[in-house]
Parts: structure tokens; C-alpha cells; sequence
């Protein structure tokens, strides 16, 4: 998504954007090399739901604010998982799923990339509005966790469309819901969880950027503008869409709201299911 949408950015701008990964700690260690850069619009941050919104509350000092140390830019895009099972699972649905893990609770798992990490979070969500009792197993990263819902080890996970799809479609793995608000394009013959049964149940990972606070006003709406320009173009759309990601070009102020929502939303869930990580 970041390259789609950079190098677009790159020449609205009429200069190039670099980027420099920095991983670990889920994202933290480069989200606070960012929010303690000279705020000069040079410096951004590519931030996410893990960076943005969860590392603050399962890890117990992230060493930053993400409203008070990033002037929030604008959204790039959202991303919805599917919620997926091993093809040997008896379950051809969700509300099957449910019932058959109500009849035997704890025997069923599920995978994830890791303690704390959106699947973890999403299934545990799931557990929470479902009231089933299910196994977690973390693995180490998402291709350890779906492989092990495609060989049996685990039952279910909730994982990337991207990801997941072509193996819905080779077989190795069934799609029993999206959870995304309502049917993504590459997702269309999938029913939402809302349509499955599940009441209020949306969930999805979003991808925006940021600058360090204290970036100019006027440099944060140019490179809004920039990054909405970039969104609204037909290729830039129609590749994000084919990653499964749903385009959400909009104001500083409606990506700093939907990360307020997205807080309140995953703290809860968080704290119900005691998720830290020192």
C-alpha cells in the first residue's frame, strides 16, 4: 500500500518519499524514532492499527502519545480480515462455528501472529461477542499462523485478505466471513459478520500517515491534499483494491476521530482479555 500510494504521492509532490523500515516491538521502535524527529515535514511516519492504536495499550511504555506526539495526516486505507477455518472443521458457517464450539468449549484454537498483534485482537473480539471458549496459539509470524489453520493445528484465525484468499480458492482453507462493514470487491461472494449472525461485529486494519507533532499546519494540509489527490486516482484505487484494501481519503481531523474510535474500540477488548506486553 505504501508504494502504491507513495509513489503517486512522489510526483503530485515533485519529490521522491524514501522509506526506512525500522521493525520491532511492533512497530514501536520506529513510531518513537519518528515522534522525536525535527517536525519539518520531511520526517513522516506510515502509521497502522498496531502502531497507532494497540502497542500503546498492550505494551506498558511505548514512548509516545499517537495524538500528542503525531500531527495525524491523512487515512490511506482500511483492510478487513477473513475469518477463516480448516477445511476439516464441520462448520460451514459462522453460527455453526459457534454452536460447535459452545457443544466442546476449549477444544477448538486458533492462531495468530503473535500475543497482542490485530488477529489476536480480532478473535479475541470475536470470543468476547460470541461467549465461546477457544484456544489461542501465537506464533511468530502470519505465515506460521495461517499455515497452521491450512494444516490442522490450529481451527480458525482471522488473517489478511491478501493472504488468505488464494487459499480459499486453491481449498486449503474456508472462508466462513469478512469483517468488514460490508462486502469488499475481492470479497464480494463472502458475507460480512453482521450478515453471518454476528451482530456489530466490524473490524479492520487501517494504514495513514503522520508527521511528528508540531509539523507546520500548512504542511500537514499540502500533504494531505497529496495523499487524497493520490487515493482519488483511478490506478492508484484500482490497485489498492486488488490488495484488498478499501481506499479512505479524507481530513486530518477524520483520521484523527476514526484513531479515537479505534482506541476506545480495542482498549476494551485489551483489557477484558488482560493482553500485556512488557
Amino acid at each position: 500500500m505504501a508504494r502504491v500510494v507513495g509513489q503517486r504521492m512522489s510526483a503530485i509532490l515533485g519529490q521522491q518519499l524514501y522509506v526506512e523500515n525500522r521493525g520491532g516491538a511492533g512497530g514501536t521502535i520506529g513510531a518513537r524514532a519518528a515522534a522525536q524527529a525535527e517536525p519539518d515535514g520531511y520526517t513522516l511516519i506510515l502509521g497502522t492499527t498496531s502502531t497507532l492504536v494497540v502497542a500503546p495499550e498492550v505494551y506498558r511504555n511505548v514512548g509516545y502519545d499517537p495524538l500528542k506526539s503525531f500531527a495525524l495526516i491523512a487515512a490511506f486505507g482500511n483492510t478487513s480480515s477473513l475469518f477463516v477455518v480448516n477445511p476439516e472443521v464441520p462448520a460451514r458457517n459462522v453460527r455453526e462455528l459457534v454452536a460447535l464450539a459452545r457443544r466442546e468449549p476449549g477444544k477448538l484454537s486458533y492462531s495468530s501472529p503473535g500475543v497482542g498483534s490485530s488477529p489476536h485482537l480480532v478473535a479475541e473480539l470475536f470470543r468476547r461477542r460470541t461467549g465461546i471458549d477457544a484456544v489461542h496459539v501465537p506464533y511468530k509470524s502470519g505465515g506460521q499462523s495461517v499455515s497452521a489453520a491450512v494444516s490442522g493445528e490450529v481451527q480458525f484465525a482471522f488473517e489478511n485478505p491478501f493472504v488468505t484468499l488464494p487459499l480459499v480458492r486453491a481449498g486449503k482453507v474456508r472462508a466462513l466471513a469478512s469483517t468488514g462493514e460490508t462486502r469488499g470487491a475481492e470479497t464480494a461472494d463472502i458475507p460480512t459478520m453482521i450478515e453471518a449472525g454476528i451482530p456489530d461485529f466490524v473490524s479492520v486494519s487501517f494504514t495513514g500517515l503522520a508527521a511528528p507533532a508540531g509539523t507546520p499546519a500548512e504542511i500537514v494540509a499540502k500533504l494531505n491534499a497529496a495523499a487524497n489527490d493520490s487515493l482519488n486516482s483511478p490506478d492508484v484505487h484500482t490497485a489498492l483494491t486488488r490488495l484488498a484494501v478499501e481506499p479512505r481519503p479524507g481530513t486530518p481531523a477524520d483520521f484523527a476521530a476514526f484513531v479515537v474510535r479505534e482506541t476506545e474500540k480495542w482498549r476494551t477488548v485489551v483489557q477484558a482479555a488482560k493482553i500485556r506486553i512488557d
